[in-house]
């Protein structure tokens, strides 16, 4: 019971969202806007059809697949240059400054180096890595004293040091940079795939709005936002069990925090 009253309180406000949705488009008869029954038909017709295979599983393997990288490489440079003031020093203002730089306008930088078919996956990597590469140096100069001077007595090695005590203590610093960035590579995968791509959802996109095929285009979009939610959620999950020896990381305390 307890549970369910959990659930209800998550899904309230959003059934609640829809109900008004579907009685005001329909009452408008706007074809720009049709409502939520139309467009779950269009959906269904779509997500359960080849299309999925040729379009949507090319797309989330190429955002998957920057993400990923951009995570390991930001985890890894992030742990190395999080325990050193002067590497930072120098670095600092240039990540600050590449952070800065709104990464759809490095697509054409991106199309003119590795070609309008390929760019879509260091677009990701660009624009997925800076979040997870700041948020771990901010975690690796977090280390407690205590745990600095322990290891110092213990005389742990290098390796012992980064893998053993800066990294656990960085890992819920690591993981809100992976959520962010996660949310930036579902975006990107969409801008890259709008402009030159052959096949994904950004490019059913263009060719719904070309065709003035409103359902279905607004059926991509729905799909966009459960794949996030979907991937935000796998992803919580993993963080629960990964920070499960720290109490103040619950799965109930996540959820309330980013909405999953």
């Amino acid at each position: 019971m307890r549970r369910f009253g959990r659930f209800a309180q998550r899904w309230v406000v959003f059934a609640i969202v829809v109900a008004v949705w579907e009685l005001v488009t329909r009452s408008a008869a706007d074809p720009f806007f049709p409502p939520p029954s139309t467009i779950s038909g269009a959906a269904a017709e779509v997500w359960f059809s080849s299309a999925f295979g040729e379009h949507v599983v090319p797309g989330v393997g190429r955002m998957l697949g920057g993400w990923a990288l951009a995570g390991i490489i930001g985890v890894a440079l992030g742990l190395l240059l999080g325990r050193s003031r002067t590497a930072m020093a120098y670095l600092g203002p240039l990540f600050n400054f590449m952070r800065s730089i709104p990464p759809p306008l490095l697509v054409p930088f991106f199309i003119a180096t590795v070609g309008v078919t390929s760019m879509q996956l260091p677009t990701i990597i660009f624009g997925a890595i800076w979040p997870v590469l700041l948020n771990t140096v901010d975690g690796a100069r977090g280390v407690d004293a205590t745990k600095v001077e322990t290891a110092r007595a213990f005389r742990l090695s290098k390796a012992q040091w980064i893998l053993g005590v800066v990294l656990p203590s960085a890992a819920p610093k690591i993981f809100a940079g992976l959520r962010l960035s996660l949310s930036i590579s579902l975006i990107l995968m969409v801008i890259g795939e709008l402009v030159g791509s052959a096949n994904g959802i950004g490019n059913q996109l263009v060719r719904t709005q070309r065709d003035y095929d409103l359902p279905e285009m607004w059926s991509w979009i729905v799909l966009l936002g459960v794949l996030g939610y979907l991937f935000n959620t796998l992803l919580l999950m993993f963080e629960r069990r990964a920070l499960a020896w720290q109490p103040k990381h619950t799965f109930e305390t996540q959820a309330q925090a980013t909405g999953g």
